[in-house]
Formats: C-alpha cells, structure tokens, sequence
C-alpha cells in the first residue's frame, strides 16, 4: 500500500471542501401573507439576512426484536429533528413580523383560533449548499413547514457594535436532498446549476 501524502489528501478533498459560510436559505411563505401590509418582500431578503443555519440531521430509530438471549437490531422509524435558522433583524422589521403574522394566522393570540387546513399554513423551505463559484452542491427541501417559535430580541443600553438578531424555529413533515438544485426544485438530480443571478422564489 502507497504511503499516503497532502497530494493524496488534496486530491481526495474536492473542490477544496465545502465552505460552511456558502450557503443559501429559500423560504416560501403561505398566499395569504403575501397581501399584508408591511411584509412584502420578506421571503426575498432571506437569503441575504439568514446569518445562520443547519444542514439537516438524518436519525433512524432501532427496533429491536429479542431472541434467546440476543438483541437483533431492526430498522425503526425516521424522526426529523425541528430545524432552526438565525436572521439579522434590519429597521424594517420584515422577516420577524411575517413570521409572527404566519404563526398568528396559525393560532391568534386573543381568540385561540387559526388554519384548520395544513395546506394553508404550511410551505417549503431550502437550504443550499454552495461552492466559491456560487453554484448549488448540494441542496435540501423542507416539506410542509411551519414557523413554531421566534425568539426574544435581547435589548440593553450597553449593546454596542452589535445588529440585532433573532432565531426561528421550524417543524417539518420531512426533508428531500440530493446534488445541485434538485432539492428544491423537485426535478431529478440537476447538478451544478448556477443561480448566480437568479431571482429567490417569493
């Protein structure tokens, strides 16, 4: 066996490895927030005020059958965590309050009413991957989320230097991954497409 070398680690790590501050977040917000005031345009500012977020875990659980002593181990059920991103909160407010719109229309604060239909309420989210060149590596969709908790801004007189910030909570039916855009766009495997200069769905 060849003794191995940075040129053979170099050359196994393609691309130079995936950079984690190259990413982009997609979010697509129910029909009904579209046509409140002061929100407009929220989904399309994402994409550059998402300070942070996650590429999705993947847990199986084990069901495990029992047999004269010995525990054989069999495929359970899939559980998806909640997915949870961090946003800039700039001086129009946009993203923070069309979240608070879209929860309140899942469940007002006064009456304790909201959506009975989950198609409603629920959208879908991506999250993609990126190279230096600004194309999608590999991209995930979140399939029937909603918005379930938005933080507390910290506020205090003494907060120099700083922009505000604020994390959001997601809850998901399930996610779909797979190379360059395909994730989000729901056709095949398109790998390495470029979205340098596209426009965000909104």
């Amino acid at each position: 066996m060849a003794i191995q070398n940075i040129t053979a680690f170099k050359t196994a790590l393609e691309g130079g490895g995936a950079r984690a501050n190259l990413y982009q977040v997609t979010c697509n917000s129910p029909d009904m927030l579209g046509g409140l005031p002061g929100i407009s345009g929220a989904d399309s500012k994402m994409q550059f005020l998402c300070r942070a977020a996650q590429l999705p875990a993947s847990t199986m659980g084990v069901a495990p059958a029992f047999f004269r002593g010995r525990t054989v181990n069999l495929v359970g059920d899939r559980t998806f965590e909640p997915w949870v991103i961090t946003v800039y909160n700039d001086t129009d407010f946009k993203i923070r309050a069309s979240m608070e719109a879209w929860m309140r229309d899942q469940n007002a604060h006064e009456a304790n009413t909201g959506q009975q239909e989950p198609d409603l309420y629920k959208a879908d989210l991506s999250v993609e991957q990126l190279d230096k060149n600004g194309i999608v590596l590999y991209s995930y969709k979140f399939v029937g989320a909603f918005p379930t908790a938005v933080s507390a801004i910290d506020l205090a007189y003494d907060a120099n230097d700083q922009i505000e910030e604020f994390s959001i909570e997601w809850q998901y039916d399930y996610w779909e991954s797979g190379t360059g855009a395909s994730a989000r766009t729901g056709v095949g495997n398109v790998t390495g497409k470029d979205t340098r200069g596209s426009n965000p769905p909104v």
